[in-house]
Protein backbone atom coordinates (compact mmCIF):
# COMPACT_ATOMS: atom_id res chain seq x y z
CA UNK A 1 0.00 0.00 0.00
CA UNK A 2 1.10 3.53 -0.75
CA UNK A 3 0.39 4.77 2.79
CA UNK A 4 2.46 2.01 4.39
CA UNK A 5 5.32 2.41 1.94
CA UNK A 6 5.42 6.18 2.33
CA UNK A 7 4.19 6.45 5.92
CA UNK A 8 6.82 9.00 6.90
CA UNK A 9 5.93 11.30 4.03
CA UNK A 10 2.22 10.90 4.74
CA UNK A 11 2.78 11.58 8.44
CA UNK A 12 4.85 14.68 7.67
CA UNK A 13 2.17 16.01 5.29
CA UNK A 14 -0.59 15.33 7.82
CA UNK A 15 1.39 16.98 10.64
CA UNK A 16 2.13 20.12 8.62
CA UNK A 17 -1.47 20.34 7.36
CA UNK A 18 -2.78 20.01 10.92
CA UNK A 19 -0.36 22.69 12.09
CA UNK A 20 -1.44 25.16 9.40
CA UNK A 21 -5.17 24.53 9.99
CA UNK A 22 -4.84 25.01 13.75
CA UNK A 23 -2.84 28.22 13.43
CA UNK A 24 -5.27 29.71 10.90
CA UNK A 25 -8.27 28.57 12.97
CA UNK A 26 -6.98 30.61 15.87
CA UNK A 27 -6.33 33.63 13.70
CA UNK A 28 -2.59 33.25 14.12
CA UNK A 29 -2.54 34.96 17.51
CA UNK A 30 -4.24 32.34 19.69
CA UNK A 31 -1.59 30.90 21.99
CA UNK A 32 -3.71 27.84 22.71
CA UNK A 33 -4.18 26.94 19.03
CA UNK A 34 -0.54 27.72 18.29
CA UNK A 35 0.66 25.51 21.14
CA UNK A 36 -1.53 22.62 20.00
CA UNK A 37 -0.24 23.12 16.46
CA UNK A 38 3.40 22.88 17.53
CA UNK A 39 2.64 19.93 19.82
CA UNK A 40 0.84 18.11 16.98
CA UNK A 41 3.86 18.40 14.72
CA UNK A 42 6.23 17.15 17.41
CA UNK A 43 4.05 14.25 18.57
CA UNK A 44 3.35 12.99 15.03
CA UNK A 45 7.02 13.33 14.08
CA UNK A 46 8.03 11.49 17.26
CA UNK A 47 5.54 8.64 16.81
CA UNK A 48 6.37 7.98 13.15
CA UNK A 49 10.03 9.05 13.43
CA UNK A 50 9.68 11.18 10.30
CA UNK A 51 13.09 12.58 11.20
CA UNK A 52 15.35 11.42 14.05
CA UNK A 53 13.55 12.06 17.34
CA UNK A 54 16.42 14.33 18.40
CA UNK A 55 15.88 16.54 15.35
CA UNK A 56 12.17 16.84 16.21
CA UNK A 57 13.22 18.26 19.60
CA UNK A 58 14.61 21.28 17.72
CA UNK A 59 11.12 22.37 16.56
CA UNK A 60 10.52 24.77 19.51
CA UNK A 61 13.71 26.62 18.59
CA UNK A 62 12.15 27.90 15.37
CA UNK A 63 8.42 27.83 16.24
CA UNK A 64 7.96 28.69 19.94
CA UNK A 65 9.06 32.35 19.71
CA UNK A 66 7.43 33.22 16.33
CA UNK A 67 4.15 31.67 17.52
CA UNK A 68 4.28 33.73 20.71
CA UNK A 69 4.47 30.70 23.00
CA UNK A 70 7.79 31.44 24.73
CA UNK A 71 10.18 34.34 24.87
CA UNK A 72 13.86 33.81 24.15
CA UNK A 73 14.70 33.65 27.87
CA UNK A 74 12.24 30.82 28.56
CA UNK A 75 13.45 29.00 25.47
CA UNK A 76 17.08 29.26 26.57
CA UNK A 77 16.19 28.04 30.07
CA UNK A 78 14.43 25.02 28.58
CA UNK A 79 17.45 23.82 26.62
CA UNK A 80 19.82 24.89 29.41
CA UNK A 81 17.88 23.28 32.27
CA UNK A 82 20.10 22.07 35.12
CA UNK A 83 18.80 18.52 34.67
CA UNK A 84 20.23 18.53 31.15
CA UNK A 85 23.64 19.13 32.68
CA UNK A 86 23.02 16.46 35.31
CA UNK A 87 22.73 13.93 32.50
CA UNK A 88 25.68 15.45 30.63
CA UNK A 89 27.85 14.91 33.70
CA UNK A 90 26.59 11.34 33.94
CA UNK A 91 27.47 10.71 30.29
CA UNK A 92 31.03 12.00 30.78
CA UNK A 93 31.50 9.85 33.89
CA UNK A 94 30.24 6.85 31.88
CA UNK A 95 32.81 7.61 29.18
CA UNK A 96 35.61 7.40 31.71
CA UNK A 97 34.30 4.09 33.10
CA UNK A 98 34.17 2.66 29.58
CA UNK A 99 37.51 4.10 28.41
CA UNK A 100 39.42 2.52 31.28
CA UNK A 101 37.28 -0.67 31.28
CA UNK A 102 36.16 -0.21 34.88
CA UNK A 103 32.89 -1.92 33.92
CA UNK A 104 34.85 -5.04 32.91
CA UNK A 105 36.49 -5.13 36.33
CA UNK A 106 33.19 -4.75 38.15
CA UNK A 107 31.35 -7.27 35.97
CA UNK A 108 34.09 -9.91 36.11
CA UNK A 109 34.16 -9.77 39.91
CA UNK A 110 30.40 -10.02 40.24
CA UNK A 111 30.26 -12.94 37.80
CA UNK A 112 33.09 -14.74 39.59
CA UNK A 113 31.09 -14.59 42.82
CA UNK A 114 28.24 -16.57 41.30
CA UNK A 115 30.07 -19.38 39.50
CA UNK A 116 29.94 -20.56 35.90
CA UNK A 117 26.72 -22.55 35.45
CA UNK A 118 24.18 -21.08 33.05
CA UNK A 119 21.94 -20.16 35.96
CA UNK A 120 24.69 -18.34 37.83
CA UNK A 121 26.06 -16.59 34.73
CA UNK A 122 22.59 -15.17 34.05
CA UNK A 123 22.41 -13.88 37.62
CA UNK A 124 25.92 -12.45 37.40
CA UNK A 125 25.27 -10.61 34.15
CA UNK A 126 21.89 -9.42 35.37
CA UNK A 127 23.28 -8.05 38.61
CA UNK A 128 26.19 -6.39 36.80
CA UNK A 129 23.89 -4.62 34.34
CA UNK A 130 21.43 -3.74 37.09
CA UNK A 131 24.04 -2.12 39.34
CA UNK A 132 25.87 -0.31 36.54
CA UNK A 133 22.69 1.15 35.05
CA UNK A 134 21.82 2.77 38.36
CA UNK A 135 24.68 5.22 37.92
CA UNK A 136 25.16 5.49 34.18
CA UNK A 137 22.50 5.49 31.48
CA UNK A 138 20.84 2.19 30.66
CA UNK A 139 21.91 2.71 27.05
CA UNK A 140 25.58 2.99 28.01
CA UNK A 141 25.27 -0.02 30.31
CA UNK A 142 23.84 -2.19 27.53
CA UNK A 143 26.57 -1.11 25.13
CA UNK A 144 29.19 -2.01 27.76
CA UNK A 145 27.73 -5.40 28.70
CA UNK A 146 26.74 -6.64 25.23
CA UNK A 147 30.27 -7.50 23.97
CA UNK A 148 30.94 -9.54 27.12
CA UNK A 149 27.65 -11.40 26.75
CA UNK A 150 28.36 -12.13 23.08
CA UNK A 151 31.81 -13.45 23.98
CA UNK A 152 30.26 -15.86 26.49
CA UNK A 153 27.91 -17.18 23.80
CA UNK A 154 30.70 -17.50 21.23
CA UNK A 155 32.93 -19.35 23.70
CA UNK A 156 30.41 -22.20 23.88
CA UNK A 157 31.69 -23.25 20.44
CA UNK A 158 28.40 -24.67 19.23
CA UNK A 159 28.30 -24.56 15.43
CA UNK A 160 24.76 -25.97 15.37
CA UNK A 161 23.30 -25.11 18.75
CA UNK A 162 20.33 -27.10 19.95
CA UNK A 163 17.12 -25.25 19.09
CA UNK A 164 15.91 -25.89 22.63
CA UNK A 165 18.93 -24.09 24.15
CA UNK A 166 17.47 -20.95 25.71
CA UNK A 167 20.65 -19.67 27.31
CA UNK A 168 21.88 -17.39 24.46
CA UNK A 169 18.46 -15.75 24.13
CA UNK A 170 17.99 -15.28 27.87
CA UNK A 171 21.53 -13.91 28.29
CA UNK A 172 20.88 -11.28 25.60
CA UNK A 173 17.54 -10.30 27.11
CA UNK A 174 19.06 -10.26 30.60
CA UNK A 175 21.49 -7.53 29.54
CA UNK A 176 18.69 -5.39 28.06
CA UNK A 177 16.04 -5.87 30.71
CA UNK A 178 18.36 -5.60 33.72
CA UNK A 179 19.74 -2.35 32.29
CA UNK A 180 16.25 -0.91 31.91
CA UNK A 181 15.15 -2.02 35.38
CA UNK A 182 18.32 -0.75 37.05
CA UNK A 183 17.92 2.58 35.29
CA UNK A 184 14.65 3.13 37.14
CA UNK A 185 16.47 3.37 40.47
CA UNK A 186 18.20 6.77 40.08
CA UNK A 187 17.69 10.10 38.34
CA UNK A 188 20.60 9.52 35.94
CA UNK A 189 19.90 5.84 35.30
CA UNK A 190 17.31 6.42 32.57
CA UNK A 191 16.58 9.53 30.46
CA UNK A 192 12.81 9.60 31.26
CA UNK A 193 13.61 10.05 34.97
CA UNK A 194 15.65 13.17 34.33
CA UNK A 195 13.09 14.44 31.79
CA UNK A 196 10.27 14.22 34.33
CA UNK A 197 12.30 16.01 36.99
CA UNK A 198 13.31 18.72 34.53
CA UNK A 199 9.75 19.24 33.25
CA UNK A 200 8.23 19.61 36.71
CA UNK A 201 11.08 21.86 37.81
CA UNK A 202 10.62 24.17 34.82
CA UNK A 203 6.81 24.31 34.81
CA UNK A 204 5.81 24.02 38.48
CA UNK A 205 9.03 24.72 40.39
CA UNK A 206 8.70 21.25 41.92
CA UNK A 207 12.01 19.60 42.60
CA UNK A 208 12.93 16.01 43.34
CA UNK A 209 16.45 15.33 44.58
CA UNK A 210 18.72 12.45 43.70
CA UNK A 211 18.17 10.89 47.14
CA UNK A 212 14.38 11.36 47.02
CA UNK A 213 14.22 9.55 43.70
CA UNK A 214 16.33 6.66 45.00
CA UNK A 215 13.99 6.25 47.98
CA UNK A 216 11.12 5.66 45.53
CA UNK A 217 12.69 4.16 42.42
CA UNK A 218 15.29 2.06 44.24
CA UNK A 219 12.96 -0.35 46.08
CA UNK A 220 10.56 -0.88 43.17
CA UNK A 221 13.41 -1.50 40.73
CA UNK A 222 14.88 -4.05 43.15
CA UNK A 223 11.53 -5.83 43.41
CA UNK A 224 11.20 -5.92 39.63
CA UNK A 225 14.78 -7.17 39.25
CA UNK A 226 14.16 -10.04 41.67
CA UNK A 227 10.91 -11.02 39.92
CA UNK A 228 12.57 -10.79 36.50
CA UNK A 229 15.47 -12.96 37.72
CA UNK A 230 13.12 -15.62 39.11
CA UNK A 231 11.13 -15.63 35.84
CA UNK A 232 14.27 -16.12 33.75
CA UNK A 233 15.50 -18.89 36.03
CA UNK A 234 12.16 -20.63 35.47
CA UNK A 235 12.48 -20.21 31.69
CA UNK A 236 16.02 -21.62 31.77
CA UNK A 237 14.59 -24.89 33.08
CA UNK A 238 16.94 -27.89 33.13
CA UNK A 239 19.76 -25.83 31.68
CA UNK A 240 20.29 -24.13 35.04
CA UNK A 241 22.97 -26.59 36.18
CA UNK A 242 24.80 -26.82 32.84
CA UNK A 243 28.31 -25.31 33.06
CA UNK A 244 29.46 -22.70 30.57
CA UNK A 245 32.89 -21.64 29.41
CA UNK A 246 33.71 -18.27 30.90
CA UNK A 247 36.90 -16.42 29.97
CA UNK A 248 36.03 -13.00 31.36
CA UNK A 249 39.09 -13.07 33.57
CA UNK A 250 39.88 -10.85 36.50
CA UNK A 251 42.93 -8.64 36.26
CA UNK A 252 44.55 -6.35 38.75
CA UNK A 253 43.23 -2.80 39.04
CA UNK A 254 45.30 -0.23 37.19
CA UNK A 255 45.98 3.25 38.59
CA UNK A 256 43.64 4.99 36.09
CA UNK A 257 40.86 2.52 36.96
CA UNK A 258 41.30 3.17 40.66
CA UNK A 259 41.23 6.93 40.15
CA UNK A 260 38.11 6.82 37.98
CA UNK A 261 36.36 4.52 40.45
CA UNK A 262 37.33 6.71 43.42
CA UNK A 263 36.06 9.86 41.68
CA UNK A 264 32.86 8.06 40.71
CA UNK A 265 32.35 6.95 44.32
CA UNK A 266 32.86 10.53 45.51
CA UNK A 267 30.24 11.81 43.08
CA UNK A 268 27.73 9.21 44.31
CA UNK A 269 28.53 10.12 47.92
CA UNK A 270 27.92 13.81 47.22
CA UNK A 271 24.67 13.04 45.41
CA UNK A 272 23.35 10.98 48.31
CA UNK A 273 24.37 13.42 51.04
CA UNK A 274 23.87 16.67 49.12
CA UNK A 275 21.15 18.03 51.40
CA UNK A 276 23.36 17.53 54.47
CA UNK A 277 26.28 19.25 52.76
CA UNK A 278 24.09 22.19 51.70
CA UNK A 279 22.84 22.64 55.26
CA UNK A 280 26.43 22.56 56.53
CA UNK A 281 28.12 24.94 54.06
CA UNK A 282 25.05 27.16 53.51
CA UNK A 283 25.66 27.22 49.74
CA UNK A 284 23.18 26.06 47.13
CA UNK A 285 24.46 22.95 45.40
CA UNK A 286 22.41 21.04 42.84
CA UNK A 287 22.85 17.45 41.69
CA UNK A 288 23.91 18.84 38.31
CA UNK A 289 26.66 20.88 40.01
CA UNK A 290 28.14 17.69 41.47
CA UNK A 291 27.88 15.82 38.15
CA UNK A 292 29.62 18.58 36.19
CA UNK A 293 32.31 18.95 38.87
CA UNK A 294 33.03 15.22 38.64
CA UNK A 295 33.13 15.43 34.85
CA UNK A 296 35.48 18.44 34.97
CA UNK A 297 37.91 16.66 37.29
CA UNK A 298 38.24 13.82 34.77
CA UNK A 299 39.97 16.29 32.44
CA UNK A 300 42.27 17.39 35.26
CA UNK A 301 43.28 14.24 37.15
CA UNK A 302 46.23 12.48 35.45
CA UNK A 303 46.03 8.86 34.36
CA UNK A 304 49.56 8.07 33.29
CA UNK A 305 52.39 9.81 31.46
CA UNK A 306 50.94 13.19 32.46
CA UNK A 307 47.80 12.62 30.39
CA UNK A 308 44.38 13.28 31.96
CA UNK A 309 41.83 10.54 32.52
CA UNK A 310 39.75 12.00 29.69
CA UNK A 311 40.59 14.14 26.69
CA UNK A 312 38.07 16.39 25.02
CA UNK A 313 38.28 14.22 21.89
CA UNK A 314 36.68 11.43 23.93
CA UNK A 315 33.46 13.43 24.24
CA UNK A 316 32.57 12.95 20.57
CA UNK A 317 30.98 9.67 21.69
CA UNK A 318 28.52 11.39 24.02
CA UNK A 319 24.92 10.94 22.76
CA UNK A 320 24.36 14.68 22.46
CA UNK A 321 20.98 14.11 20.83
CA UNK A 322 19.45 12.99 24.12
CA UNK A 323 20.43 16.30 25.73
CA UNK A 324 18.69 18.17 22.88
CA UNK A 325 15.65 15.93 23.36
CA UNK A 326 15.52 16.94 27.02
CA UNK A 327 15.43 20.60 26.05
CA UNK A 328 12.78 20.11 23.38
CA UNK A 329 10.56 18.22 25.79
CA UNK A 330 10.84 20.93 28.43
CA UNK A 331 10.13 23.66 25.85
CA UNK A 332 7.03 21.78 24.65
CA UNK A 333 5.73 21.32 28.22
CA UNK A 334 6.34 24.98 29.05
CA UNK A 335 4.57 26.10 25.87
CA UNK A 336 1.49 24.02 26.68
CA UNK A 337 1.48 25.28 30.26
CA UNK A 338 1.89 28.98 29.43
CA UNK A 339 -0.79 28.83 26.74
CA UNK A 340 -3.26 27.28 29.26
CA UNK A 341 -3.87 24.25 27.04
CA UNK A 342 -3.18 21.83 29.88
CA UNK A 343 -5.41 23.78 32.24
CA UNK A 344 -8.23 23.65 29.69
CA UNK A 345 -7.89 19.88 29.30
CA UNK A 346 -7.90 19.42 33.05
CA UNK A 347 -10.96 21.65 33.49
CA UNK A 348 -12.84 19.48 31.01
CA UNK A 349 -11.94 16.22 32.72
CA UNK A 350 -14.40 16.42 35.62
CA UNK A 351 -15.45 12.81 35.00
CA UNK A 352 -12.08 11.71 36.37
CA UNK A 353 -13.06 13.09 39.79
CA UNK A 354 -15.37 10.10 40.15
CA UNK A 355 -12.50 7.64 39.72
CA UNK A 356 -10.58 6.34 42.71
CA UNK A 357 -6.82 6.83 42.90
CA UNK A 358 -6.15 3.10 42.61
CA UNK A 359 -7.97 2.95 39.26
CA UNK A 360 -6.37 6.15 37.95
CA UNK A 361 -2.92 4.76 38.80
CA UNK A 362 -3.65 1.58 36.86
CA UNK A 363 -4.77 3.56 33.80
CA UNK A 364 -1.71 5.83 33.90
CA UNK A 365 0.70 2.88 34.24
CA UNK A 366 -0.94 0.78 31.52
CA UNK A 367 -1.22 3.67 29.05
CA UNK A 368 2.41 4.69 29.64
CA UNK A 369 3.77 1.16 29.32
CA UNK A 370 1.79 0.25 26.20
CA UNK A 371 2.42 3.60 24.49
CA UNK A 372 6.16 3.37 25.03
CA UNK A 373 6.15 0.02 23.19
CA UNK A 374 5.49 2.07 20.04
CA UNK A 375 7.50 5.24 20.60
CA UNK A 376 10.56 6.50 22.44
CA UNK A 377 10.08 6.44 26.21
CA UNK A 378 11.80 9.81 26.46
CA UNK A 379 9.47 11.37 23.90
CA UNK A 380 6.49 9.79 25.65
CA UNK A 381 7.42 11.28 29.01
CA UNK A 382 8.00 14.65 27.37
CA UNK A 383 4.42 14.62 26.05
CA UNK A 384 2.47 12.97 28.90
CA UNK A 385 4.10 14.30 32.09
CA UNK A 386 2.81 17.88 31.63
CA UNK A 387 -0.74 16.61 30.95
CA UNK A 388 -0.77 14.12 33.83
CA UNK A 389 0.64 16.77 36.19
CA UNK A 390 -2.25 19.13 35.44
CA UNK A 391 -4.78 16.31 35.82
CA UNK A 392 -3.27 15.43 39.21
CA UNK A 393 -3.66 19.03 40.39
CA UNK A 394 -7.22 19.17 39.03
CA UNK A 395 -8.17 16.03 40.97
CA UNK A 396 -6.47 17.18 44.15
CA UNK A 397 -3.56 14.73 44.12
CA UNK A 398 0.11 15.41 44.61
CA UNK A 399 1.75 15.82 41.20
CA UNK A 400 4.36 13.16 41.98
CA UNK A 401 1.63 10.60 42.78
CA UNK A 402 0.85 10.24 39.08
CA UNK A 403 3.95 11.48 37.26
CA UNK A 404 6.37 9.12 39.01
CA UNK A 405 4.33 5.97 38.16
CA UNK A 406 4.02 7.25 34.59
CA UNK A 407 7.78 7.74 34.33
CA UNK A 408 8.69 4.41 35.91
CA UNK A 409 6.29 2.57 33.59
CA UNK A 410 7.94 4.20 30.58
CA UNK A 411 11.11 2.22 31.39
CA UNK A 412 9.25 -1.10 31.58
CA UNK A 413 8.47 -1.77 27.94
CA UNK A 414 10.00 -5.16 27.20
CA UNK A 415 8.18 -6.38 24.07
CA UNK A 416 9.49 -4.40 21.09
CA UNK A 417 12.98 -3.35 19.91
CA UNK A 418 11.78 0.24 19.38
CA UNK A 419 10.53 0.51 22.98
CA UNK A 420 13.82 1.40 24.67
CA UNK A 421 17.46 1.77 23.55
CA UNK A 422 18.57 -1.38 25.49
CA UNK A 423 15.99 -3.46 23.57
CA UNK A 424 17.15 -2.02 20.26
CA UNK A 425 20.83 -2.59 21.03
CA UNK A 426 20.32 -6.24 21.99
CA UNK A 427 18.04 -6.83 19.00
CA UNK A 428 20.76 -5.50 16.70
CA UNK A 429 23.05 -8.35 17.82
CA UNK A 430 21.05 -10.80 15.70
CA UNK A 431 20.65 -13.20 18.63
CA UNK A 432 17.05 -12.15 19.39
CA UNK A 433 14.02 -12.12 17.10
CA UNK A 434 11.04 -9.81 17.47
CA UNK A 435 8.80 -12.81 18.19
CA UNK A 436 11.08 -13.99 21.00
CA UNK A 437 11.32 -10.53 22.56
CA UNK A 438 7.57 -9.98 22.29
CA UNK A 439 6.60 -13.35 23.79
CA UNK A 440 8.89 -13.08 26.81
CA UNK A 441 8.40 -9.32 27.13
CA UNK A 442 4.62 -9.72 27.29
CA UNK A 443 4.81 -11.64 30.57
CA UNK A 444 7.36 -9.18 31.96
CA UNK A 445 5.04 -6.31 31.05
CA UNK A 446 2.24 -7.94 33.07
CA UNK A 447 4.62 -8.40 36.02
CA UNK A 448 5.76 -4.78 35.74
CA UNK A 449 2.20 -3.39 35.61
CA UNK A 450 1.08 -5.32 38.69
CA UNK A 451 4.27 -4.49 40.62
CA UNK A 452 4.20 -0.76 39.84
CA UNK A 453 0.46 -0.56 40.49
CA UNK A 454 0.69 -2.12 43.94
CA UNK A 455 3.91 -0.38 44.95
CA UNK A 456 2.90 3.11 43.84
CA UNK A 457 -0.54 2.86 45.41
CA UNK A 458 0.79 1.86 48.82
CA UNK A 459 3.88 4.07 48.92
CA UNK A 460 2.80 7.17 46.97
CA UNK A 461 -0.88 7.37 47.96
Amino acid sequence: MFVVKHKKSVAAFFALLTCILLITSGGGDSKAYNAIAMASVMVIFWIFEVVPIYATALVPLFLAVPLGLLDSTDLAKSYGNHNVYLFLGGFILALALEKWKVHHQIASRIISLFGSTKSRVLIGFGLSAYLLSMWISNTATTLMMLPMALSIIQLQGEKNPDSTDRFPLLLMLTVAYASSIGGMATLVGSPPNTQMAATLSATYDLHITFLEWISIGGPVSLILFLLFTLFFQYLLGKERAVPVKNEILQSSWTKPQKRVLLLFACVIFLWVFRSNIVAWVQIEIKDATIAILGAFLLFLIPSAKNEPLLKWQDTVRIPWGILVLFGGGIALALSLEKSNVLQYLAANSEFLDQWSLIFILLVVIVVSLLATELMSNLALVSVLVPLVAVLAIQMGYDVFQLTIPLTLAASCAFMMPVSTPPNAIVFSSGKVTIAQMASIGFFLNIIAILTLWGYCYFFLA
